[in-house]
């Protein structure tokens, strides 16, 4: 690739990505061109090849993600659970509770994937899927944790009555807010759960971040 066509291609990353930061409300051509650093002339031309390939939608002056980004995430998820399932079993089986990893979707938390422990006579059976807000439960506290302290964060019956879980942020991967967590019906010691999902989620981070 010339480093014309490197530079025209980061451009269009970085648009991508200004539009999808708009969140719910559609970005103008002007405010993209602001956020880019480019005319609005040259957000039009990036624009044109987004748009053919459904990633982003014109209606007009205004602009939002195009449904093409749902085919992209339907091939995301399956890739992410491969990836994290190993992790997620070495962790299931040395603590002796569920295992799961979670993503954010807008302000919830979404369980994306579950590991159940085989030793144990009961356990917490989490459903890939399961939704909750950020604010509630150690999964979605998880991501907001700002760097420092512990690294972990602990919550007990706020999703489930009894459940007690601890989970950290996976942190480092770009594009990927995400946090890496274990439930159970018995409390848990923190002392000693806490580091073991921090060393979890700094792994499966090492395993996302890895070069092809």
């Amino acid at each position: 690739m010339t480093r014309e066509g490197s530079l025209t291609l980061d451009r269009g990353l970085a648009l991508l990505q200004a539009v999808a930061d708009a969140g719910g409300e559609a970005a103008t051509i002007s405010e993209l061109a602001v956020v880019i650093g480019a005319s609005r002339a040259a957000v039009y031309r990036l624009l044109v090849p987004l748009s053919e390939r459904g990633l982003v939608w014109r209606d007009g002056n205004k602009v939002r993600l195009g449904v093409g980004l749902l085919r992209l995430a339907g091939q995301v998820l399956p890739q992410l659970r491969e990836a994290a399932r190993p992790v997620l079993r070495e962790l299931a089986e040395k603590v002796g509770a569920t295992a799961h990893l979670s993503v954010a979707q807008g302000d919830q938390a979404q369980a994306v994937a579950v590991v159940e422990p085989s030793w144990t006579s009961f356990h917490v059976a989490y459903r890939v899927g399961t939704r909750h807000p950020l604010s509630a439960g150690a999964a979605g506290k998880a991501m907001t944790l700002r760097p420092g302290g512990d690294g972990w964060v602990t919550s007990t019956g706020e999703l489930e009555a009894g459940a007690s879980g601890v989970a950290a942020p996976v942190r480092g991967v770009p594009g990927l807010r995400a946090s890496l967590g274990v439930v159970s019906l018995e409390p848990l010691d923190a002392a000693v759960v806490g580091p073991a999902v921090v060393a979890a989620a700094v792994r499966l981070a090492e395993v996302l971040k890895q070069p092809e």
